[in-house]
């Protein structure tokens, strides 16, 4: 572990026009922790609108319910939710864009994307599909702008197979689909913001509302008290937050790479412990920072939480071969044993085969850098998120103690739900031994982390096709 100084908080990372698209202020950052806690607070915040509810997604199905500890009369399916409240507010205006690809590629019913459904049958509900994107690239902003006084970004679709607890439990009744489908548990993060931050959001949604489908939408002009979730606590308060996007190179719209740029910015800056929580791991410009902090002398410790599996022989071949080849990559690296590369598990239901593990689909794309840095958002850890997909991440940096006080604690708080230990626990074996000394200590349990292990060999997948044809950076014919 390094012995080099503190940051100097003076030092930010945030330049607009090339980390970011803008800093904005907001008087409130929250983070949430799976999707039973951000499902239940966008509720509050959805009943709470008055002018606008703008959702741009990957996919989306009016069919999930956001509370599924509440009867279908207090919390109905989100479709019919959004019906009701525009139907309730004259003043309301619902409006929802989908990657058009959803329809094939997502998990959530295709047929009420394509043809409607009965809940979008209101003058003021409104749902289009999102075909403006190079061939093979996917939008995959998960955005709810509410009003411009409060907006979620992160990993978290509102469609099937998303909702879960921090429990995880495997076998879990209430961890089902519309139709009565048990899915396995997974695990993701949110962010809140309200304030500037939040209204500089709704114009990135709004933009992209534009770019789709040719209407502009205006500003929306808050009149009311601020939405914000009742018990949602803030994780900072009065804090810029960096917006970074991707968008690919199309037409005459030039390619912008801010969330790759911010990433590589702060891995190269780690001096302590780089976190990362990742649905995929292949990007190039990551295993090169990663690979460079473990060959030298003196760097930070890199724990890495990730999918052990992927679903299908496509995401095997894109993802999940690359994602081998790095890791062995990394591991080859590792000279000083700062690297720990592992898969949430939970135990099996009763009944099951004593010996397995229930394995945690890791869904989140969290980069957490020392005790400073909070980046949450849409983009993988993988080349498509370079240049070819559309992105959106937000970020932050601690500026006094109690700000780093404050990542550190989330940090910790989620390795301490992976491993089924307290947070406090967790913080004082950290604070003792460091990350990864403190992890193995607490690891062996029936939920826990379990070291990620790969094949020495790639066997008969040919890693070009894998990165270069099913992974690439930009849309196909740019350079």
């Amino acid at each position: 572990m390094t012995t080099e100084p503190a940051r100097d908080e003076t030092e930010t990372l945030f330049e607009p026009g090339r980390t970011c698209w803008c800093v904005a202020r907001a008087g409130r950052v929250a983070v949430m922790i799976d999707s039973a806690e951000y499902f239940a607070r966008l509720e509050d915040a959805l009943r709470q609108a008055q002018s606008s509810i703008l959702i741009v997604g990957w996919d989306f199905d009016g069919r999930i319910r956001l509370r599924h500890d509440a009867s279908p009369e207090e919390s109905p399916p989100l479709g019919p939710l959004l019906r009701d409240l525009a139907a309730q507010r004259p003043g309301l205006a619902v409006r929802v864009l989908v990657w058009s690809a959803a329809t094939v590629h997502g998990p959530g019913a295709a047929l009420p994307l394509l043809f409607g459904a009965e809940w979008e049958a209101h003058p003021r509900v409104t749902l289009r599909l999102d075909t403006h994107h190079p061939l093979y690239a996917a939008h995959h902003q998960k955005l709810v702008c509410i009003d411009d006084r409060i907006a979620f970004c992160g990993g978290i679709d509102l469609t099937v197979g998303r909702w879960d607890t921090v429990a995880h439990t495997a076998g879990d009744p209430l961890r089902t689909n519309p139709d009565g489908e048990l899915y396995p548990p997974v695990h993701d993060l949110q962010m809140a913001v309200d304030g500037e931050a939040a209204a500089r959001l709704g114009d990135l949604a709004r933009e992209r509302w534009r770019a789709a489908t040719g209407e502009v939408l205006a500003p929306v002009h808050p009149t009311a008290a601020p939405v914000w979730p009742q018990g949602l606590a803030p994780l900072f308060t009065e804090a810029p937050v960096a917006i970074a996007r991707t968008m690919p190179l199309q037409g005459g719209e030039p390619s912008v790479e801010e969330a790759a740029a911010l990433t590589a910015a702060a891995l190269a800056a780690a001096r302590r412990t780089i976190y990362l929580e990742a649905q995929y791991l292949t990007a190039t410009f990551v295993a090169d920072a990663l690979a460079a902090h473990l060959a030298a002398d003196e760097g930070p410790e890199i724990v890495v939480v990730l999918t052990r599996r992927s679903h299908n022989f496509t995401e095997r071949v894109a993802m999940g071969t690359p994602r081998d080849r790095v890791l062995r990559r990394l591991r080859a690296a590792d000279r000083f044993g700062r690297l720990f590369v592992a898969y949430p598990v939970v135990p099996r239901p009763d009944g099951a085969d004593p010996d397995g593990d229930c394995e945690i689909e890791v869904h989140a794309k969290l980069v957490l850098i020392d005790d400073w840095f909070l980046r949450i958002g849409s983009s993988n850890l993988n080349n498509r998120s370079v240049a070819l997909d559309t992105e959106c991440d937000l970020a932050v940096e601690a500026r006094t103690q109690e700000e780093r006080r404050a990542i550190r604690g989330l940090r910790d708080l989620l390795v301490a739900e992976h491993l089924g230990v307290a947070p406090d626990a967790m913080a004082e074996a950290i604070a003792e031994g460091g990350l990864i000394a403190a992890i193995r200590r607490h690891m062996g349990g029936p939920r826990s982390l379990r070291v990620c292990e790969v094949p020495e060999e790639e066997g008969l997948l040919d890693p070009l096709v894998s990165s270069e044809l099913l992974d690439p950076e930009r849309p196909f014919g740019t350079a």
